[in-house]
């Protein structure tokens, strides 16, 4: 089975605020997005990008968003921000491995 393609980012952690709840995402940055899109060989609902994202001791499988501005987002899951003691506006590296 041929090894999928793994990416690393680093990234300034935002946060999202809706009327019911608030997202923490990370911008992935253009050429990354680019690298991925090129590599990706499926992608699931709205062109999301299954993934295995992992950030210090935490590894999850998650999606990437799409945005119509371009890049990719990470979601950062609350199980993942307390186990890594992660808070907004904080720079966090990561290692996505494609699905």
């Amino acid at each position: 089975m041929p090894k999928k393609a793994a990416f690393e980012i680093r990234g300034k952690v935002v946060r999202y605020t809706a009327d019911t709840a608030s997202w923490y995402f990370v911008y992935l940055d253009d050429r990354t997005t680019a690298a991925i899109r090129a590599a990706r060989t499926k992608t699931v609902g709205f062109q999301y990008v299954p993934v295995e994202a992992t950030l210090g001791a935490t590894v999850w499988r998650t999606t990437l968003f799409p945005t119509k501005e371009g890049p990719y987002l990470l979601a950062l899951k609350a199980r993942v921000r307390q186990a890594e003691g992660i808070r907004e506006g904080q720079m966090v590296s990561a290692r996505l491995n494609l699905i």
